[in-house]
C-alpha cells in the first residue's frame, strides 16, 4: 500500500485473489476481474473473460447494444459449473486409479445446495457421463429431481434423504416405479414400516439405504450437526433393529447404500480420515450381518477455501485440496475394508458446496460514500467553544492541550476522551447546544488520527439487500471474498464497510476475509462514468435459496454466461432474467398490486379533480413504479 506506483499483480496479492479465487479468477491488464471459465484447462483457444464487460452488456440500456437489466446481478457461469462437477470427477478416478481401488465414483448433486432449475438441469447434462445423480431431502425437491433425471443417465442415483412422511414415501415409490434409481434412505426407525406397508400396496420392490449418525465430530459451526447429540441418523440399536426388521420382512438384500455425514466444510484430512474409517468399520459390519449392501455416501463436507488462507481452523477456509479428499476418502474406504475382506463399494458424495460456489457472482453498485473525518477546526469556534466550559471542563482542555505539545499520544486519548463525555452529559442536560456538540466532536476525532488511534473509515453505500443475497453474513457471520471488479490497477485510496438498502442496523458488511473489519476501495466518484461496481464470489451455495424479501427489496436480476471463443469478448449470454418487479415482491406478501394501483388510481382522479393536477401523469409515474425493480436507479425510468 506504500508503493507510488501501482500494478493489477499488486490488487492480486492485496484481495488474495489467487488465493481463493484459483483457478478461476485473476486480475488482468486492464485492472478488471477476469474469469477463466475452464479453470486450469483453458487454452489459447478459450479466452478468457474480462467480468466488467459482462456487466456492462448486462446492464447498458439497450440501444447501447445491452440487455437494460438493473443491478444488483447474478453472474451464473456454466463452463465453471462444468469444470467443477469434472474435476471432482477426476480427482476421484485419479485416486482409484492410484490406489488400486477395486470399484467406481459416482456422486450426486444435493439439489439444497441451489435449487434453481437451470443449475439442476445443467448438472443432470454436464453430467451424464459419470452417472451423476441428484440428491433430495423434500417432496419439491424431489418433484423437480424426477423431472430433471428424464433427462439424465438411467443409472444416475437419486437419493431421497430428509425426515419422511407417508406421502414422501409415496412419491419415492412411484418414481421407482417409473424406472428412477431411487434409494429411500432411512433416517428414523419408524420410516421403515411406512416403506414396507406402502411397497407392499403398489407392489414395487424398495432400495434402502440408511444413514448412520457418528461419533466423529468436528467443530466450529458447521460441525453442530455432527456427532452423537447430531440432528441426523440412526445410533448402533437402532441400525441393529432396522437390520432385524428388514431381516423378518425378506427384505434385507434391499438395503444397498449406508449414508453419513461428518458436517459442512470438514476442515482438516485427519478429521475427514476419523468419520470415513468410523462409517466404513459400519459398512463391514452391516455386510456381516447379511446386508447386500454396494454404495457407501459420505455425504456433504468438501469444503470450500473462502479467505485463501488453507486453514484447518477456520469456518472459512479448509486445509486440503480436491485431489487430496478424494485421495483420503479413497484410501480410508480400501483400507478398512481389506481389513474385513469386504468388496469394495461404490463411492458416493453430496458434495453441493464444492460443485456450486465458485459458479456464481454477486454484482453490486458502490453508490454513495461518506467518511466521519473531521474538516477541521476554525480557530474562533474553538475558542468560543472553550469559554463556555466548566472550570473542570477547561481543566480537561488545558491538560490535553499540554499533552499535546509534549508529544504523549496516550494522555492526549484519555483528556480528549473525558472532554468529548463531559460535554455529552452536559448536552443530554440542555447545558451545550449542538453546534458545540460537534466542535467537541471535531476535537475528538482530530486528537485520534493525529495520535494513529483511528484512521477513517468510509461507509459505502451499495444498491443491495444483505439479506436477500448476503444472508450467511447477516445469519452465522458467513465470509465472502467481495472485491472490485474494476480499477485494479488503480491503488485503492480508503478503507471502507458496506451500507446496505435496508432500514435494519444489521444491514451492513462490516468485516471481511483475513480477519479485516474494512475493506481497501477506491474513491467511487472517480469511476468512470461515475460507476462504481464490487462482486461478492464465491456464493454459489445456499444464499439465493435463503435469501429473503426484508424491505420487500425483492431477488436480483440473474443472467447465464458461456465462454464463446468465436465472439469478440469471448462470451455469450445464454439466458438473462430481470430481478423482481416492485409488483412481485407485492404478491409474495399477499397483496394483489393491481388491486391496490386501482386504489391509488381513484385517489389521483378524486384528488385531481380537486387540485387540477395532470392524473394522467402521476398514474404514468405509479404504473413505472410498478414495474420496476425495488433497488436504486440511475435516475428514474419513469420520467
Amino acid at each position: 500500500m506504500d508503493c507510488s506506483r501501482w500494478f493489477p499483480s499488486f490488487s492480486s496479492l492485496l484481495y488474495k485473489i489467487e488465493k481463493w479465487g484459483a483457478p478461476y479468477f485473476s486480475v488482468n491488464s486492464s485492472g478488471n476481474i477476469s474469469i477463466r471459465p475452464k479453470g486450469l484447462n483453458s487454452s489459447s483457444t478459450h479466452k478468457e473473460i474480462d467480468l466488467l464487460k459482462v456487466v456492462k452488456k448486462v446492464s447498458d440500456h439497450r440501444s447501447s447494444g445491452g440487455l437494460g437489466l438493473q443491478l444488483p446481478l447474478i453472474i451464473r457461469l456454466s463452463d465453471v459449473l462444468k469444470n467443477r462437477l469434472e474435476s471432482l470427477q477426476s480427482a476421484f478416478e485419479s485416486a482409484i486409479c492410484s490406489w488400486n481401488y477395486g470399484s467406481r465414483y459416482q456422486g450426486v448433486y444435493p439439489v439444497k445446495s441451489n435449487q434453481n432449475r437451470f443449475i439442476v438441469e445443467d448438472i443432470v447434462r454436464f453430467g451424464f457421463p459419470f452417472r451423476f445423480g441428484l440428491e433430495v431431502g423434500s417432496k419439491p425437491e424431489l418433484l423437480l429431481a424426477m423431472n430433471c433425471l428424464c433427462k439424465g443417465h438411467p443409472e444416475a442415483l437419486l437419493i431421497c434423504n430428509g425426515f419422511k412422511d407417508k406421502d414422501y414415501i409415496l412419491l419415492a415409490l412411484i418414481a421407482r416405479k417409473l424406472a428412477f434409481n431411487v434409494v429411500v434412505v432411512l433416517e428414523q426407525v419408524e420410516e421403515l414400516d411406512l416403506v414396507i406397508d406402502l411397497s407392499t400396496k403398489l407392489c414395487v420392490s424398495p432400495v434402502f439405504g440408511l444413514r448412520a449418525k457418528l461419533r466423529t465430530k468436528h467443530g466450529g459451526h458447521f460441525g453442530s450437526t455432527s456427532g452423537e447429540r447430531g440432528k441426523f441418523g440412526l445410533t448402533p440399536r437402532q441400525i441393529l433393529s432396522v437390520v432385524k426388521k428388514l431381516e423378518k420382512a425378506g427384505m434385507l438384500n434391499c438395503l444397498i447404500l449406508l449414508h453419513f455425514h461428518i458436517g459442512s466444510q470438514i476442515p482438516s484430512i485427519t478429521m475427514l480420515a476419523d468419520g470415513i474409517g468410523e462409517a466404513t468399520q459400519i459398512y463391514c459390519e452391516l455386510v456381516r450381518l447379511g446386508a447386500c449392501l454396494q454404495f457407501i455416501d459420505v455425504g456433504g463436507g468438501l469444503g470450500i477455501d473462502y479467505d485463501g488462507s488453507k486453514s484447518s481452523n477456520s469456518d472459512v477456509s479448509v486445509g486440503y485440496g480436491l485431489e487430496e479428499y478424494a485421495s483420503t476418502v479413497v484410501q480410508v474406504i480400501q483400507q478398512v475394508c481389506d481389513s474385513k475382506s469386504v468388496k469394495h463399494p461404490v463411492i458416493c458424495s453430496e458434495s453441493g458446496r464444492a460443485i456450486v460456489s465458485y459458479h456464481s457472482i454477486v454484482i453490486f453498485e458502490a453508490i454513495s460514500s461518506s467518511v466521519s473525518d473531521s474538516p477541521g477546526l476554525n480557530p474562533e469556534g474553538l475558542q468560543h467553544f472553550v469559554e463556555g466550559l466548566t472550570e473542570d471542563a477547561r481543566a480537561d482542555y488545558s491538560n490535553l492541550s499540554a499533552a499535546v505539545i509534549k508529544g504523549e499520544h496516550t494522555a492526549c486519548l484519555h483528556y480528549a476522551n473525558k472532554l468529548k463525555q463531559y460535554c455529552l452529559d452536559q448536552f443530554k442536560e440542555g447545558s451545550l447546544n449542538i453546534e458545540q456538540l460537534a466542535i467537541v466532536d471535531e476535537l475528538y476525532d482530530m486528537v485520534s488520527k493525529a495520535t494513529g488511534a483511528s484512521e477513517p473509515i468510509h461507509t459505502y453505500l451499495v444498491n443491495l439487500s444483505i439479506f436477500n443475497s448476503v444472508p450467511d453474513f447477516w445469519a452465522i457471520g458467513q465470509m465472502y471474498p467481495i472485491v472490485p471488479i474494476h480499477r485494479l490497477d488503480q491503488k485503492p485510496t480508503v478503507k471502507g464497510i458496506l451500507l446496505d438498502l435496508t432500514c435494519d442496523s444489521d444491514g451492513k458488511i462490516d468485516r471481511f476475509i483475513g480477519g479485516e473489519s474494512s475493506l481497501p476501495l477506491h474513491d467511487h466518484r472517480e469511476s468512470s462514468g461515475g460507476q462504481y461496481y464490487l462482486g461478492m464470489f464465491l456464493g454459489g451455495a445456499y444464499e439465493e435459496a435463503l435469501g429473503g424479501s426484508h424491505n420487500l427489496l425483492g431477488s436480483p436480476s440473474v443472467v447465464q454466461v458461456s465462454s464463446q471463443s468465436s465472439e469478440p469478448e469471448g462470451f455469450i449470454v445464454t439466458m438473462a432474467t430481470p430481478g423482481q418487479s416492485c409488483r412481485d415482491v407485492l404478491r409474495t406478501m399477499q397483496h394483489e398490486p393491481e388491486a391496490i394501483f386501482k386504489e391509488l388510481k381513484q385517489r389521483i382522479k378524486a384528488l385531481g379533480q380537486v387540485n387540477g393536477t395532470a392524473d394522467g401523469m402521476f398514474q404514468s409515474v405509479l404504473a413505472g413504479i410498478f414495474s420496476n425493480m425495488p433497488y436504486l436507479t440511475r435516475g428514474s425510468s419513469c420520467s
